[in-house]
């Protein structure tokens, strides 16, 4: 079970996202290791798409062009772009792509069949995405390389909050600090279901059945370990997965192993794909190609 999330103390006087420039000074290019958004990828669509509404905009999707299932490198660049945007990007850019995807969100709604409700313009929902992808930077980042002192983790907090406002969540909505966050993502985490069906389609997922049979065969198996072994116990227990203190012991030595490998890569290769999608977004825009 992945540890929680460091929280300041309730008596912080004053949230870390409302210092003027905590978020601004946050170098994220310095601090990102591009491979935790492929690692970590799955376990995180997991985590988000186990709040039903979530996951029902995603299965009864009629925009067949940005589903993993069909196009999973093209719904690979969309989802990373949009990560390397929000956490890099300068605010114009942000609004550039936030409307790119409001162009394939508009369609995302509920219809009379549907099981649950959902819009993909809920700002609720978007600040449940923004909360699972916050969680997984930090999480994952801090398996792979050790924990981050305070400083750090209230200036990549106060940053993050882009994770949600390049959507349409207002910046009011993320959690006033990090002891906030963790309290919202107890409460919230506890309530999430996995029905029949969504667990279906993240079954599909793990087994990286959207892709050639020999890509499954040789990486199926250490792919859904390493998802296993990266979401909240609760996920894992609603997933039906068994989990044990062994495979917890052996997936921290390797993930602290490819964290001693990357941090003495070069930064560009360290940032790879992140700074490749955030420069073929800018090209995109200067040649005007669809961004989504």
């Amino acid at each position: 079970m992945s540890a929680p999330l460091r929280a300041t103390t309730p008596e912080t006087p004053t949230p870390s996202h409302s210092r003027p420039g905590a978020a601004d000074d946050f170098r994220m290019d310095e601090f990102w290791y591009g491979s935790t958004a492929l690692l970590g990828g799955v376990a995180n669509v997991i985590m988000q798409l186990s709040h039903a509404p979530v996951a029902y905009g995603v299965l009864e999707s009629t925009v067949d062009s940005g589903k993993v299932t069909l196009h999973p490198l093209k719904r690979l660049r969309t989802t990373l772009t949009y990560l390397s945007v929000a956490m890099m990007g300068t605010q114009a850019e942000i609004a550039t792509y936030r409307e790119a995807v409001n162009t394939s969100h508009r369609t995302v709604r509920s219809g009379s069949d549907s099981p649950v409700k959902y819009n993909a313009f809920d700002p609720k929902l978007q600040l449940w995405v923004a909360a699972c992808l916050y969680y997984g930077i930090v999480d994952l980042h801090e398996r792979l390389h050790g924990g981050l002192d305070e400083a750090t983790l209230d200036a990549l907090y106060a940053k993050s909050v882009n994770l949600g406002t390049s959507l349409q969540m207002r910046p009011e909505m993320w959690p006033a600090d990090r002891a906030a966050f963790q309290a919202y993502w107890d409460a919230e985490l506890a309530e999430k279901k996995i029905d029949a069906r969504t667990k279906a389609y993240f079954d599909g997922l793990i087994d990286l059945t959207m892709t050639p049979p020999p890509v499954r065969i040789l990486f199926g198996w250490f792919h859904r370990f390493v998802v296993t072994g990266l979401l909240p116990e609760h996920l894992r227990d609603e997933m039906g997965m068994t989990w044990s203190p062994m495979k917890e012991h052996t997936l921290r030595l390797l993930l602290l192993v490819i964290g001693k490998v990357q941090s003495k890569t070069p930064k560009a290769a360290r940032m790879f794909p992140m700074n490749y999608y955030l420069w073929d977004f800018r090209k995109r825009v200067r040649s005007g190609r669809p961004l989504v």
